[in-house]
C-alpha cells in the first residue's frame, strides 16, 4: 500500500489582505507502511498544511492525494471512512484532542466502537487494555478509568498514539508529536512509535522541526521551505552530503547531533 501526494498544492486566501498565501506548492511525497518518513523545515514552511491535506481535513487547491493508486477525492463514503481508518493521525498537542470529561476508556473506546472494530462494552474494553499495553501503559487496565489530569505529559502523548493503533492503521500522521515534550519523555514515545513500526508493520509521516530526532528516528527525509520540497532522500544521504542550500543552513543551525 502507498499513501502518496501528487503536485500538492494549497492556496488560502483572506478577505483581509489581497495577497493569497500559498501555504504548500507543488509537492510530492510517498509513504509506506513500515517506513518512518520525516518532514521538517522552520516554523510556516507547510509541514502542518500538508499533513492535514494528507489526512483529509482539508482539500488541496490542486494535485491530489492517493490511497493504493485511488485518489481520496473519488471515494465514496465507505472508501473515505476505511482511508481514515487506515491513515492515522497524532497531534501536537495531547491535552487539546483529549477530552477532559472522558476516561481514557471512552476517549479510545469511542473510535473503536465508531468503526465497528468491536460492539461490546467486554470487546472494547478488551481492546482499549491492549493497545495501552503496546504503547507501554501497562497493565492498560489500570489507566481505562483515568481522566486525562490524572495522566503526565508523556501517557497523554501515548494514550493518542494507543488511540490511533486502536484502527490497525497503515500510516500515522505524527504532526510535532513530540516536541512539547521533555527530552526522557520524548525518547520513551520516539522508542514506543519505533516498536510499533517493528512489530505492527506502521509507517509515519512524522512532522517536525527537531533535526536530532529525525537523524535518531526517519529512513527518508523531506525538506520544505516556503511550502515547496527543496529536497528529500535516504535521511543517511540528506545529513551527510545535503544538496540544497537551505537544508544546509537547518543542519548547521541545529545542536550537536549525536
Amino acid at each position: 500500500m502507498l499513501l502518496e501526494a501528487v503536485e500538492v498544492s494549497k492556496t488560502f486566501r483572506s478577505r483581509r489582505t489581497a495577497a493569497p498565501v500559498h501555504a504548500v506548492q507543488n509537492a510530492s511525497l510517498q509513504a509506506r507502511p513500515g517506513e518512518f518518513i520525516a518532514i521538517v523545515g522552520e516554523s510556516g514552511s507547510g509541514k502542518s498544511t500538508l499533513a492535514r491535506i494528507l489526512l483529509d481535513l482539508i482539500e488541496p487547491t490542486s494535485g491530489s492525494v492517493q490511497w493504493d493508486g485511488q485518489e481520496i477525492s473519488s471515494m465514496d463514503r465507505a472508501e473515505h471512512q476505511a482511508y481514515r481508518r487506515n491513515v492515522q493521525a497524532v497531534l501536537q498537542d495531547p491535552a487539546g484532542s483529549l477530552n477532559p470529561r472522558k476516561r481514557v476508556v471512552q476517549a479510545i473506546g469511542e473510535v473503536i466502537r465508531l468503526h465497528g472494530m468491536a460492539r461490546s462494552s467486554a470487546d472494547v474494553g478488551r481492546r482499549v487494555a491492549e493497545v495501552l499495553d503496546l504503547v507501554g501503559m501497562t497493565p492498560g487496565r489500570d489507566f481505562m478509568d483515568r481522566f486525562p489530569h490524572e495522566l503526565s505529559g508523556g501517557q497523554r502523548q501515548r494514550v493518542l498514539i494507543a488511540r490511533a493503533i486502536a484502527l490497525d492503521p497503515k500510516i500515522i500522521v505524527a504532526d510535532e508529536a513530540v516536541s512539547a515534550l521533555d527530552a526522557s519523555v520524548k525518547a520513551g514515545v520516539l522508542a514506543i512509535m519505533a516498536d510499533l513500526k517493528e512489530r505492527l508493520g506502521v509507517g509515519y509521516v512524522f512532522i517536525t522541526h527537531d533535526l536530532p530526532v529525525v537523524r535518531k528516528v526517519a529512513d527518508h527525509v523531506y525538506v520544505m521551505r516556503h511550502g515547496r520540497i527543496v529536497e528529500h532522500g535516504p535521511k543517511d544521504a540528506i545529513f551527510a552530503d545535503p544538496s540544497h542550500p537551505y537544508t544546509q543552513e537547518l543542519l548547521a543551525a541545529a545542536p550537536a547531533l549525536p
